[in-house]
């Protein structure tokens, strides 16, 4: 086989390996319109909550901090239209803060401890996690519900522990862990989108 060759197999055998990717991906998001009823219901929900003068809080590990920041980076700038600024905290955000209650606490309360430190009654905290198992989300979780904010999880297949420990929880039913953080995404700007939608509706 001649090295021109040799490309146009390989080319062929990446594309055929993309295609797969892409169709798994689709029929994800094809699976996760069932959750759309739920999402609205959250979004409504979050918008006159935000709009009332409580606020966001979110959380999430790896990937899911990157979801999570992209969440509140929708929320204090502007989804699509122009809106007021709304109150929103990625929680692994301040590098400074995880790491002291991660030195002095441990790395299982670097989001439990500012929980119980911005969250207030009525507030809403947003908790990403692919596995669902995560044991920083999980102590999250559970310290917003004892203080009266509202938890909210969003994680890969179900049923898994931090989708019982939350108010309501979306699951992504999807092999990759890829697969699933790019679900989350949609599921955030579906979400923004709610809110955004409601906040004109009811101004």
């Amino acid at each position: 086989m001649t090295a021109t060759s040799q490309r146009r197999v390989s080319l062929r055998h990446a594309s055929t390996a993309e295609d797969e990717r892409l169709e798994e991906l689709a029929r994800a998001a094809l699976r996760f319109r069932a959750w759309t009823p739920v999402l609205n219901r959250w979004g409504v929900r979050l918008a006159r909550v935000l709009d009332s003068g409580g606020r966001l809080l979110a959380c999430g590990n790896g990937g899911s901090a990157a979801e999570a920041q992209h969440l509140t980076a929708e929320l204090t700038g502007r989804f699509e239209d122009e809106r007021p600024p709304l109150s929103a905290i990625p929680l692994h955000g301040d590098a400074s803060a995880v790491t002291a209650i991660g030195n002095d606490y441990g790395a299982e309360q670097v989001f439990a401890r500012q929980v119980r430190a911005h969250a207030r009654r009525g507030d809403v905290l947003v908790c990403l996690s692919t596995s669902g198992r995560s044991p920083n989300v999980l102590a999250a979780a559970r310290q917003a519900r004892r203080l009266g904010a509202t938890a909210w999880a969003i994680t890969g297949p179900g049923p898994n522990p931090l989708a019982e420990a939350c108010d309501d929880a979306i699951t992504v039913e999807a092999e990759r862990t890829c697969t699933v953080q790019e679900i989350h995404l949609a599921a955030v700007h579906l979400l923004c989108a709610v809110v955004d939608r409601t906040l004109e509706g009811e101004r």
